[in-house]
Protein backbone atom coordinates (compact mmCIF):
# COMPACT_ATOMS: atom_id res chain seq x y z
CA UNK A 1 0.00 0.00 0.00
CA UNK A 2 1.57 3.42 -1.49
CA UNK A 3 1.08 6.00 1.03
CA UNK A 4 -1.00 9.23 0.29
CA UNK A 5 1.02 12.65 -0.60
CA UNK A 6 -0.36 15.97 -0.94
CA UNK A 7 1.10 19.76 -1.49
CA UNK A 8 -0.55 22.47 0.16
CA UNK A 9 -2.80 24.82 -2.24
CA UNK A 10 -1.61 27.86 0.51
CA UNK A 11 0.03 28.93 3.58
CA UNK A 12 -0.72 26.25 7.14
CA UNK A 13 0.49 26.30 10.22
CA UNK A 14 1.53 23.00 12.06
CA UNK A 15 0.73 22.28 15.83
CA UNK A 16 4.51 23.67 16.19
CA UNK A 17 3.60 27.48 15.06
CA UNK A 18 5.90 26.55 12.33
CA UNK A 19 3.95 28.03 9.06
CA UNK A 20 4.47 25.97 5.74
CA UNK A 21 3.95 27.49 2.55
CA UNK A 22 1.96 26.68 -0.57
CA UNK A 23 3.95 23.85 -2.23
CA UNK A 24 5.06 22.25 0.63
CA UNK A 25 4.74 18.41 -0.15
CA UNK A 26 2.69 16.57 2.83
CA UNK A 27 1.74 12.89 4.57
CA UNK A 28 -2.07 12.78 4.40
CA UNK A 29 -4.05 10.61 6.79
CA UNK A 30 -7.84 10.33 6.76
CA UNK A 31 -10.54 11.21 3.82
CA UNK A 32 -13.41 13.88 3.98
CA UNK A 33 -13.89 17.51 4.50
CA UNK A 34 -10.76 17.02 7.15
CA UNK A 35 -7.72 15.25 7.24
CA UNK A 36 -4.58 14.97 9.46
CA UNK A 37 -1.00 16.42 7.34
CA UNK A 38 2.44 15.70 8.31
CA UNK A 39 5.65 17.61 7.82
CA UNK A 40 8.48 15.86 9.38
CA UNK A 41 6.40 14.93 12.38
CA UNK A 42 4.59 18.05 12.59
CA UNK A 43 0.99 17.86 12.57
CA UNK A 44 -1.23 19.64 10.30
CA UNK A 45 -5.35 19.73 10.46
CA UNK A 46 -6.05 20.40 7.08
CA UNK A 47 -9.57 21.32 5.35
CA UNK A 48 -9.78 19.55 2.15
CA UNK A 49 -9.52 23.22 0.24
CA UNK A 50 -6.19 23.37 1.54
CA UNK A 51 -4.52 20.93 -0.20
CA UNK A 52 -3.99 18.86 -3.09
CA UNK A 53 -3.49 15.27 -3.64
CA UNK A 54 -0.70 14.15 -5.42
CA UNK A 55 0.84 11.10 -7.00
CA UNK A 56 4.20 9.54 -5.36
CA UNK A 57 6.65 9.29 -8.48
CA UNK A 58 7.44 5.43 -8.28
CA UNK A 59 3.67 4.93 -8.22
CA UNK A 60 3.49 7.05 -11.62
CA UNK A 61 1.65 4.52 -14.53
CA UNK A 62 4.63 4.25 -17.07
CA UNK A 63 3.25 4.58 -20.76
Amino acid sequence: MSRRLGVLLVPVSGLSGTSYPAGTQVAIRGTGGSVDGFVGGDWLPLAWWEFADTQPAEDTPHT
